[in-house]
């Protein structure tokens, strides 16, 4: 499937910023699943200061701003042509060692509430624990806006029993790490069915199944990604792979707002 995507992102100060330094994870990379076509990434009220690929293979960008602009504008848009796995991306790469990925973070600590997910999903082979560890996320953790924010964890998302995409990536990562499974966030794009405009983009997460490498799991839909995904980044948790991340200095009030279209 070829998809065509546009993130526009937009900030507006009732004051000149002081210094602001941003850190872009919006240029998706070409792998087993999808291959980049066309990108780029328009900036305006801010310069482009370096980029690199991380240590978890995400292209980075860090933009800065100071002084006079009163709106920083970023624009991310293009073609990617996506193939469908069953969610598999493959073997693991990258200069991050697949251990990595079997440590807890703040935001994917397993504990009492964790436990008591995996209880009943012993046994049996590898990638049916899996799925089985995705259906049950889905069915104690309805779908549910506003229900939590960047900081809630897993932990605290399941007491909740709501929360959105970010919370049942981290439940997931949390759990399958728990299980012995390497697991990390993967943050993208996703194509709806009922409309291309959307309000943020999309999360979920993967584990690492011997003799396939990374096999991904979207609690939120109860699937495997398909062709209707695109992968921007991935990290340990949302932190790691979120689209853009960073600090300002002053009291200038801040504005956001973001739209995306995903389109075939």
């Amino acid at each position: 499937m070829r998809l065509k995507i546009r993130h526009k992102t937009e900030y507006a100060y009732d004051a000149p910023v002081a210094y602001a330094l941003q850190r872009l994870r919006l240029y998706p990379r070409s792998s087993a699943v999808q291959k980049v076509d066309s990108w780029t990434i328009g900036i305006e009220g801010a310069r482009e200061q370096v980029r690199f690929v991380d240590h978890l293979g995400n292209d980075t960008r860090l933009v800065s701003v100071e002084g006079e602009p009163h709106t920083i504008v970023l624009t991310a848009e293009g073609e990617v042509e996506t193939f469908g796995r069953d969610g598999v991306s493959g073997p693991h790469r990258g200069f991050a060692p697949l251990w990595l990925f079997l440590r807890e973070t703040g935001l994917t600590g397993a504990g009492p509430r964790v436990e008591a997910l995996i209880g009943g999903l012993q046994g049996g082979e590898a990638l049916d624990r899996l799925h089985r560890l995705m259906a049950a996320i889905g069915e104690r953790v309805a779908y549910t806006l506003g229900a939590t924010d960047a900081q809630t964890s897993a932990e605290e998302a399941l007491a909740n029993g709501s929360g959105v995409c970010q919370d049942h990536a981290h439940i997931f990562i949390a759990a399958a790490r728990r299980m012995g499974f390497p697991a990390r966030y993967v943050s993208g794009y996703l194509k709806l069915d009922d409309t291309d405009e959307q309000a943020a983009s999309h999360a979920w997460a993967e584990a690492h199944v011997d003799h396939l490498g990374w096999v991904a799991f979207d609690c939120s839909n109860g699937i495997s990604p398909d062709e209707r995904y695109v992968r921007l980044a991935v990290g340990c948790d949302y932190r790691d792979a979120m689209p853009i991340s960073g600090i300002r200095h002053g009291s200038a009030e801040e504005r956001l707002a973001v739209r995306i279209t995903v389109e075939q």
